[in-house]
């Protein structure tokens, strides 16, 4: 028998029937009908996310590697959410195994530094487009191809952060393959920065660049070109200009913010 095809213009293969997508460990039937996903990079946050109102009848699918799926309800619509692990590569594993389940909208939450100084820590920047900074999205497209957020996601994503009250902006994040020297910390190892980042910062600052994170060029880059919807939110742990250094507080704040704004968006897209 052959499988169905993924409504998108860029077309897809879906599951066989009992099929098992190897990395994430789910079947079809394990999602229940689901077409929507939260992306957290940690597997620590799957729970938290989870747990956050109005969620509901939420429970464990599977965990295997840094993929770790729940699968909870906003009202009577099934939504998945399933950790990334850090970076581009394992972020196009789980997009390309949960889009062969059926899903169709992925909204990445996450955690990032701030370039620009006027933004602060705990606030949260959506974002509109992603530097490719990765090699991931490469294996997608040329690096001609933009990496841009799905118009409805954007506005959703901005719609619950006024809601709620949370300082927000938006615009454009680089997505860098390393969290050290493609960021330009200088608290590595050797506390030695490749010449072809030394000033990279300062270059993505006159650029109007916001943020520094790890996966959102890969997913945007992913949803355009096979024909899916991609967003991503992220909570500012630190700020470039002082030092990067990210305190228990800061996370715990970030976190949270990114959290809600992302599951009162996934609401407000459901009831759209």
């Amino acid at each position: 028998m052959e499988s169905s095809e993924i409504t998108g213009s860029g077309g897809g293969k879906e599951t066989t029937p009992g099929e098992t997508v190897y990395h994430l460990s789910l079947r079809e039937k394990d999602v229940a009908g689901a077409r929507y996903a939260l992306l957290p990079g940690d597997p620590a946050r799957v729970e938290t996310i989870a747990s956050a109102p109005p969620f509901k009848h939420c429970r464990q699918l599977a965990w295997k590697r840094e993929f770790r799926t729940w699968l909870g309800y906003l009202g009577e619509t099934p939504v998945l959410i399933t950790s990334t692990g850090i970076g581009g590569p394992s972020t196009s594993i789980a997009v390309e195994e949960l889009a062969r389940l059926g899903v169709s909208t992925f909204i990445r939450v996450g955690t990032t530094g701030a370039i620009q100084p006027h933004i602060g820590v705990g606030d949260v920047v959506v974002t509109t487009g992603a530097v490719r900074l990765d090699g991931a999205s490469t294996h997608y497209a040329p690096l001609e191809y933009p990496a841009v957020a799905d118009p409805r996601v954007v506005e959703a994503l901005l719609s619950a952060a006024r809601e709620l009250d949370i300082p927000h902006h938006v615009g454009i994040t680089c997505s860098s393959d390393t969290f050290y020297p493609g960021q330009e910390r200088r608290d590595g190892f050797r506390e030695y920065i490749p010449r072809r980042f030394r000033g990279m910062t300062e270059e993505w600052r006159r650029m109007n660049v916001l943020n520094y994170e790890m996966e959102a060029a890969t997913l945007l880059t992913m949803c355009g070109v096979l024909g899916l919807r991609g967003g991503c939110v992220t909570g500012v742990v630190d700020r470039h200009a002082e030092g990067g250094r990210i305190t228990p507080e800061a996370l715990q704040k970030a976190e949270a913010n990114a959290i809600a704004v992302a599951v009162r968006a996934m609401g407000s897209l459901l009831a759209g």
